[in-house]
């Protein structure tokens, strides 16, 4: 391209430095579009040793003013932002169709290609963004910013725009993403779900209709619960209000059964924080917070700001889990036999169809598990403390029970007797090739003493 171009470019009509300038983004690089623009029309005046006579935006055919709107625009935004706690930033714009068109037709009656140099949106993104990256001290981020404010142009009138005012806030829609804590939780109670229950006869409401109006539902006795609280709704509120978001989802490295104990080290789970104000609360801090309000019956320890690639990892990753029950046969059992079934079962790959108990909501299917090792102690003919390494996903329970032979082979099915799992205990859930804790994962510093 050379100054013919810009020639023909010029004789369309009256263009801005900028408009001029960016069909030659490509060349000369360190200058702005405007800079380029200006460059070409001083050096085809000198050229013609004709006057120079600048055009403003307002002038311009292509953009019709708006290429003189980036420092508003930016100003806005960064006032959309005040009292918003972020580190990365990106900007992106929605150009009125005729913009558009005009930009078409411009390289068109100048006879270049259509997408020579670069559009008005991608200059647009890059003035305005690097105006609010000066003003802020942010960072721009092109993959997970932590806010992104999309401009739309069609909201105001550069040409009844006064570069002094601001730009309509209705121009800017400032989107907060999320912010994420990873931690560990242990359950130390029994009966306690990870997540909230609502009540399944009145939605959640707590409200049911009697003969008087409403009422308190008496399946939940008026809470909208099944149960009384839950892991996420000790962890959920103090991640929140730390952050000062909007409300928050709460995601589990698989779950445990209700009336099962999570111990040891705990299950990996993360809150999402939604439309925080504040991303670094102290983890420290939360740990201590959450523990003294649990009151013992929930434990977080290894708290640490994440991001967004951990919910992923925590609901997807490989991970084995470990598992401590309390076994009763229904008829006597001898020491000889039951060793010799937990040799058999150790390191065997069962076929589990379905479980009974959660056939509901699971699709009917036949999962194969591999019982990594087995062992306990028959603490009397009829009871038994079962400890065993299990891949993830293995029903335990079933593999007890045989749950009427859909899991196979199983303690009961050969012992020749029933059996039940009276008390079940997780002790662990680690990955099975690496840890769930990688650095990568992590916005923070690891805290000295959790490693």
């Amino acid at each position: 391209m050379s100054t013919e171009d810009a020639r023909a470019l010029l004789a369309t009509g009256s263009v801005c430095d900028s408009c001029l300038g960016r069909p030659f983004a490509e060349r000369s690089f360190g200058l702005t579009n405007a800079e380029r623009g200006r460059a070409l029309r001083t050096t085809i005046a000198i050229e013609d040793d004709d006057d120079f006579e600048p055009v403003e935006p307002d002038s311009c055919w292509v953009c019709e003013g708006y290429c003189a709107t980036f420092d508003a625009i930016a100003e806005t935004i960064v006032d959309e932002l005040e009292g918003v706690d972020f580190a990365t930033y990106q900007v992106g714009t929605r150009v009125p169709p005729l913009v558009e068109e005009n930009e078409r037709l411009f390289r068109e009656d100048g006879s270049l290609e259509p997408d020579v140099g670069e559009s008005m949106k991608r200059e647009m993104n890059r003035e305005v963004g690097r105006r609010v990256g000066s003003k802020t001290g942010a960072e721009v981020d092109f993959d997970r910013p932590d806010v992104l404010a999309v401009v739309d142009l069609e909201a105001f009138d550069p040409l009844e725009f006064d570069a002094d005012d601001a730009v309509t806030s209705h121009a800017v829609d400032v989107q907060i993403n999320p912010a994420f804590v990873y931690g560990r939780y242990r359950k130390l109670e029994r009966d306690i779900p990870q997540t909230e229950w609502p009540c399944r006869e009145c939605g959640g409401s707590g409200i049911q209709l009697g003969d008087d109006g409403e009422e308190p539902c008496d399946y939940c006795g008026g809470s909208g619960y099944m149960y009384d609280t839950s892991v996420e709704q000790v962890v959920r509120p103090h991640i929140v209000e730390a952050m000062d978001g909007e409300g928050g989802t709460f995601h589990g490295a698989g779950r445990e059964d209700v009336d099962a104990r999570m111990l040891e080290e705990g299950r990996p789970f993360v809150l999402e924080v939604k439309r925080p104000r504040f991303r670094e609360p102290d983890p420290a801090d939360l740990e201590r917070e959450i523990n003294a309000a649990a009151e013992g019956a929930v434990a977080v320890e290894g708290l640490r700001l994440a991001t967004y690639e951990m919910v992923e990892r925590v609901k997807e990753h490989d991970a084995s889990k470990r598992y401590r029950a309390d076994v009763e046969f229904a008829d006597p059992v001898d020491e000889d036999a039951f060793e010799t079934v937990l040799a058999e079962l150790s390191g065997t790959t069962v076929e589990q169809y379905t479980p009974q108990r959660v056939d509901h909501r699971r699709a009917g299917l036949t999962r194969e598990r591999t019982v990594y090792e087995i062992e306990g102690d028959l603490e009397s003919p009829t009871n038994a403390e079962v400890r065993l390494h299990g891949a993830g996903g293995l029903y335990v329970k079933e593999l007890i029970s045989s749950d009427e032979g859909r899991t196979e082979p199983s303690l009961a099915g050969l012992l020749e007797t029933d059996a039940e799992v009276t008390a079940l205990d997780v002790t662990g859930v680690k990955g099975e090739d690496e840890p769930f804790e990688l650095e990568e994962f992590f916005r923070d510093e690891p805290r000295v003493g959790t490693e």
